[in-house]
């Protein structure tokens, strides 16, 4: 090699020294584990200092990137200095550097445990056996340690800024926990702070007449905003401030109602809680439901009301239980807070006896289930002896459920018995006048995202039940029951603790928290952001992160499309219901012609749904119509998001107005739609009647027997069957229609058994008479 050739080579491989690593290769163990120790020492003196004690990463969430590895710029230089490497002896050099212990404690100290230094190895030593050509620095080195001019421990810094290529977020893991620190919510809202504001607290039971009084000093104050829980609710006072002469607008997330022709912001507003407004200035602000502050989903939402909101008073309604922790929450902010108690306005009272069977069901009665299936069940068999009922369940839309409760409380309507799920827990004003508990067990998601079945709490009850005897309604008494005998004493042992005291509040990453990590973690998913977010985040124990699952579940389906970030973020906040196959496929078709820049217009849409649709013939009709009213709805809510891509709302609002009227229909023929089903679906309670006098059992013994999903069968007088059977049906691990199953496969392997039963005996006796 010529001496010219040489000193470009040398040049070249001082500009990369100097360019591609600020790590300083230091020769011998002895001086790293000096480092390590003034590095441990530093580090000590640091969490002394800050008193700082935040907790370890779920190193688990961390998902090593890809390097690319095509743009080296050096080449060959490390061979052209030195001579190639020998593969066998790197292996051999590399798994001695992973097995020493220093090395490993070196690596900890930056942030690097044991899963992670595994996988930072993993990679650096394929990165090291399978390039074709190593940076020159790190080429020299290896080089020095296999021909014994170097020690093991050399490798080190070039593996650490290896693991940091491929970990970014080890190199800004300070900078990620700032940004993840919630634990003092209530400075994201200068604004809010910025006043004093006057805190009152309307708390009592389910119709006390507390969200009245709070609703009256609104309509009274020149500027004002409600924050509901539901749409209904929003919808209720929007229509009540107009008829009061108070021009007041409605916001939900699907819906923008402007009482002004020129579309000018009325005073007054509607909302749902998570499109209220915390930079507009408002003289009374009503938080509606506050109890909801603890939810695992939605908390968040009225955390950020109650911290948020700019106005002169909030006025709080709510249940006692929360009126400690509201006092709590509102000290943080130097605000104190007034309390107004109220008593329910009309008594109800727990029965001292089931109704057990259907035939005892009187006028006013609503029998309250937490299953669609029970729903059902139920309005068949109620409409097979003759009595007309009405259906509330939360999937339907708005316009169907209102239809519904306008029909139950009719005087002159025919239909006097309502069947629904807990949601007629708020939102819908009803003259119930007995609540009927099918079952007290209902489907809940846990801390953790998993769904469970567990009894249904105090506060539960007393919301369902207070929605008999409302005020106002026909009935001045409410009487509350449960449909079978075994549930009273559990009901009223429910019902008799005190509601449990709100403890936490909900909080929610936000948009721009996000945005802040992914400057910092370019190449992470969505999903990844929000895992880590949520694994480094410090909470005040006033608070706890909201459960993000579905969060997550949206922005796994559309991670493989390409969208900015914010514009991704805003699509996985998306209210929808995942469980619902066709919605979830609209939603990665909107977020795809999203993608593109092409307008979702309504010819697009009407193509997708299959517009117009027919009148449902059977309830997996009726479910898909309930599903395409999801998909509009999803509609609506991204237009008001992106309105140049969602051009089209008026129209597609237009369609589905005709498509509430077309699943209300359904709805009123609920029982025609079940036959249709399954046209070979009978009352439960013959059937099981009918199965039991096959194998012997008195009819007197089974006419009471009445049986329904996840409740065994009851014997006579309601007394709970105690059989295998019994308690698999009553579990919800047993339908009746595989119990009819299993009797008939009983049925036959008995016919086939009882031959060999009679030759076995035969036998036995030929062999007793030889004896």
């Amino acid at each position: 090699m010529s001496v010219n050739r040489c000193v470009r080579l040398f040049s070249r491989l001082q500009r990369h020294i100097n360019s591609r690593t600020s790590c300083r290769v230091t020769s011998g163990c002895n001086l790293l584990l000096q480092q390590h120790r003034a590095s441990s020492v530093v580090c000590c003196r640091n969490v002394s200092s800050n008193g700082s004690n935040s907790k370890p990463p779920d190193t688990s969430l961390f998902v090593p990137v890809s390097l690319k590895t095509d743009n080296l710029g050096d080449g060959s230089v490390g061979a052209e200095l030195t001579q190639p490497l020998d593969k066998s002896e790197l292996l051999k050099m590399l798994n001695r550097f992973y097995k020493r212990k220093e090395m490993q404690k070196l690596a900890a100290d930056q942030g690097l445990d044991a899963r992670l230094f595994h996988q930072a190895f993993i990679s650096f030593r394929k990165y090291v056996l399978e390039m074709t050509s190593l940076p020159a620095d790190l080429h020299i080195i290896l080089n020095d340690i296999c021909c014994g001019a170097g020690h093991t421990d050399d490798i080190y810094p070039y593996f650490l800024r290896h693991a940091k290529q491929i970990f970014p977020m080890l190199d800004c893991m300070d900078d990620l926990r700032k940004i993840s620190d919630l634990r003092v919510p209530a400075n994201w809202y200068p604004e809010a702070r910025a006043i004093q504001r006057k805190v009152i607290f309307h708390a009592g039971p389910t119709n006390s007449g507390k969200t009245y009084h709070a609703i009256q000093r609104y309509l009274a104050a020149k500027s004002g905003v409600y924050c509901g829980p539901l749409k209904l609710l929003a919808h209720e006072i929007f229509e009540k401030s107009n008829s009061a002469s108070v021009p007041c607008d409605l916001v939900t997330g699907e819906e923008r109602t402007f009482v002004d022709p020129e579309g000018r912001a009325a005073g007054h507003v509607a909302c749902t809680i998570e499109m209220c407004n915390v930079n507009t200035p408002y003289e009374v602000a009503v938080i509606d439901e506050i109890q909801m502050i603890r939810d695992l989903s939605r908390g968040w939402a009225w955390t950020r009301a109650l911290l948020g909101l700019c106005a002169e008073e909030i006025h709080v309604c709510g249940e006692p239980a929360a009126v400690d922790f509201i006092r709590e929450l509102m000290y943080t902010t130097g605000e104190e807070v007034e309390v107004h108690n109220y008593q329910r306005l009309t008594p109800f009272s727990v029965l001292n006896h089931a109704v057990e069977s259907l035939d005892n069901l009187r006028p006013g009665d609503c029998i309250v289930c937490f299953s669609k299936n029970d729903i059902y069940s139920l309005s068949r068999q109620i409409e097979a002896r003759g009595l007309e009922c009405a259906v509330i369940y939360g999937s339907l839309p708005p316009g169907t459920k209102l239809s519904q409760a306008k029909k139950f409380n009719d005087p002159d309507d025919p239909c006097k018995i309502l069947v629904a799920t807990d949601a007629i827990g708020m939102g819908l004003n009803l003259s119930i006048k007995r609540i009927i508990f099918n079952s007290l067990v209902k489907p809940n998601i846990n801390e953790k995202g998993e769904k469970q079945m567990e009894t249904i709490s105090t506060s539960q009850a007393l919301q369902i039940a207070g929605r008999a005897g409302r005020f106002s309604s026909v009935f001045k008494e409410g009487e509350v029951t449960t449909m079978h005998r075994d549930d009273l004493a559990v009901l009223k042992e429910i019902l008799s603790h005190s509601v449990d005291p709100i403890q936490t509040a909900g909080l929610h990453p936000t948009a721009e928290q996000i945005e802040m990590f992914a400057y910092h973690l370019p190449d992470a998913t969505l999903s990844n952001l929000v895992d880590i977010f949520v694994s480094l985040s410090q909470v005040d124990g006033m608070y706890f992160v909201c459960n993000i699952d579905d969060f997550k579940f949206l922005a796994d389906m559309i991670q493989h499309i390409p969208l900015n970030l914010r514009s991704r973020y805003v699509f996985c906040t998306a209210p929808i219901n995942k469980k619902q196959p066709f919605v979830c496929t609209s939603f990665l078709k909107f977020a795809r012609q999203f993608s593109r820049d092409e307008p979702l217009t309504f010819n697009w849409v009407c193509r997708h749904i299959g517009w117009p649709l027919a009148a449902p013939k059977n309830i997996k009709d009726l479910v898909h119509l309930e599903a395409v009213h999801d998909v509009l709805d999803l509609y609506l809510w991204l237009s008001y998001r992106f309105m140049d891509m969602f051009p089209d709302t008026a129209l597609i609002r237009e369609i589905q107005r005709e498509l509430d009227d077309v699943i209300q229909t359904g709805v009123r023929n609920i029982t025609r739609l079940i036959r249709a089903t399954d046209p070979n679906i009978t009352d439960p309670l013959q059937t099981h009647s009918n199965s039991l006098d096959q194998t012997g059992s008195s009819k007197e013994e089974t006419g009471s027997t009445f049986l329904t999903k996840g409740r065994g069968p009851r014997g006579p007088g309601g007394r709970m069957d105690s059989s295998l059977t019994s308690r698999l049906v009553r579990d919800g691990l047993l339908t009746p229609d595989l119990l009819k199953q299993l009797q008939r496969e009983w049925s036959q392997s008995s016919s086939r058994s009882a031959p060999l039963s009679e030759q076995t005996n035969k036998n036995s006796k030929g062999k007793r008479k030889k004896k």
